[in-house]
């Protein structure tokens, strides 16, 4: 059995696990919002590769978005990414600051994350959306062991 003092620090992990991935969220929303930027930026690393290797897969898929990055798209990216990202390090600048509220509304959020997650699963069956819908299964899991910790604690007081 796993002891609670390690419980903890894989719940802190997490924590910082998840601010950062909001903060990678937040400075994508930002260069979403530069229409056009990501599209040049997509060129501008890409270019050179292509030149020495044609066949450079990844080279060649990023390229492959350029078409799809319409202003529409590049707009909703980034309301969706800057949404994402601000409520994440919200809700853990919050969790790590012990705010007994933070943690069942980090649950609802996560919740409604993995919700649509699911649904984008369903169209894309990306590996990557499957790895961090289970990472926040995970988070809600432990969110809720040390909401049950706190709250038990804070009655004892």
């Amino acid at each position: 059995m796993i002891k609670e003092k390690s419980v903890h620090r894989i719940f802190l992990v997490s924590l910082i696990l998840k601010g950062l991935n909001a903060f990678l969220e937040i400075t994508g929303g930002i260069l979403f919002l530069f229409t056009g930027t990501l599209s040049s930026v997509l060129i501008f690393l890409t270019k050179g590769e292509l030149i020495e290797d044609p066949t450079d897969l990844l080279a060649s898929r990023l390229v492959g978005l350029i078409p799809y990055l319409s202003v529409h798209t590049q707009l909703f990216a980034s309301f969706y990414l800057l949404s994402h990202g601000i409520i994440k390090i919200f809700l853990v600048a919050n969790l790590l600051r012990n705010k007994l509220w933070a943690y069942p509304a980090t649950i609802g959020f996560l919740g409604l994350f993995i919700l649509y997650q699911l649904y984008r699963i369903a169209y894309a069956h990306s590996l990557f959306l499957i790895a961090l819908t289970l990472f926040d299964i995970l988070l809600i899991y432990l969110t809720w062991h040390e909401y049950s910790l706190v709250k038990k604690h804070i009655s004892l007081e």
